[in-house]
């Protein structure tokens, strides 16, 4: 069996590649289980096992079975440790043999931005210009980079609730060449965006429905229970939703929460990644059109990711 670290999966992933890949995995045949939520008794908190599993149908060819194993241990904060950490294990889907062991944070965070990007193929205007990002955590530059290889996007705007972090990844991406700056002013930022991606752990939106203009596009990633949000009921209304799974409907922040305060009926809801990916959903309707997307994450993708970067290594 191979342990594929966070480099090697950084050297065998490209976006192009990957959304492709999702899309792919979107239309085929993939079984998702639901996930497994363990609570573990530690002390001075509580720590939480997640699994997530997923393999492809007995039908496809050379298919293959996966599991990522996700612990969660609050109180590593105070050791100097990660307090979220994870594994992704990729076996044979004929036999069931372990393939490969991979950095379930690097995949995660790659498969995470690419069904962003996935989704803004369908509904981000193909002549995006301007992009804000939202945050300035592991996240964001995974998204800047996954909506600069779907969209020909001149300019990204990067905010952060700490100032100093946004100027400091804007300088460091700027430095690879990406058209990114910091943002001092959000609201001015997204008054003038074709594509807002946020990626925060807020509990209050930080962006106003009202703020965006038409044509535009709203990615939301970072609100993963209830308790979090990073836009407001009126960015919910006023926009065409589709969501990567039915799941988004009551788990994760802002969709949820319109749903359940009666904001929105579900059928405001017009529908998910495989409505989209599998053409029973068309996407964006026009130029005009205000279009949002909510991500939960699924092992579907983390299954694609896994894959691809199996055989980009030779497996």
């Amino acid at each position: 069996m191979r342990v594929v670290a966070a480099a090697e999966i950084d050297g065998a992933l490209t976006f192009d590649t990957l959304v492709d890949a999702l899309a792919d995995a979107f239309r085929g045949d993939v079984v998702v289980p639901a996930r497994h939520h363990h609570e573990i008794e530690r002390e001075p908190a509580a720590a939480t096992l997640l699994l997530m599993p997923a393999w492809t149908g007995a039908a496809t060819a050379a298919g293959h079975v996966g599991v990522k194993v996700v612990s969660v241990f609050p109180a590593n904060g105070a050791r100097g440790l990660p307090s979220v950490t994870g594994t992704y294990l990729l076996m044979d889907g004929e036999t069931g043999a372990p393939r490969a062991a991979l950095d379930g944070a690097r995949l995660t965070l790659w498969r995470t931005a690419a069904a962003s990007a996935l989704a803004a193929r369908f509904l981000a205007r193909e002549d995006c210009a301007r992009m804000v990002m939202v945050g300035a955590g592991a996240l964001a530059p995974f998204l800047i980079r996954a909506h600069l290889s779907q969209r020909p996007l001149r300019e990204v705007a990067l905010w952060n609730h700490r100032p100093e972090r946004a100027e400091a990844l804007a300088a460091e991406l700027a430095r690879e060449g990406l058209p990114v700056r910091a943002a001092a002013d959000l609201e001015a930022a997204v008054r003038e965006a074709d594509l807002v991606s946020c990626a925060t752990l807020s509990t209050e939106p930080v962006v106003k429905g009202s703020w965006l203009r038409r044509g535009a596009h709203l990615d939301l990633v970072g609100a993963f229970n209830l308790q979090m949000r990073e836009a407001d009921d009126e960015a919910v209304r006023r926009a065409v939703v589709h969501v990567d799974t039915p799941a988004a409907l009551t788990e994760g922040g802002e969709v949820a929460l319109a749903l359940k305060a009666g904001v929105v009926p579900e059928t405001h809801v017009a529908g998910t990644l495989f409505d989209l990916c599998r053409g029973r959903s068309k996407g964006r309707q026009g130029a005009g059109e205000i279009t949002l997307f909510k991500s939960v994450g699924t092992a579907l993708e983390d299954l694609a990711a896994a894959v691809l970067v199996w055989r980009s290594l030779g497996g």
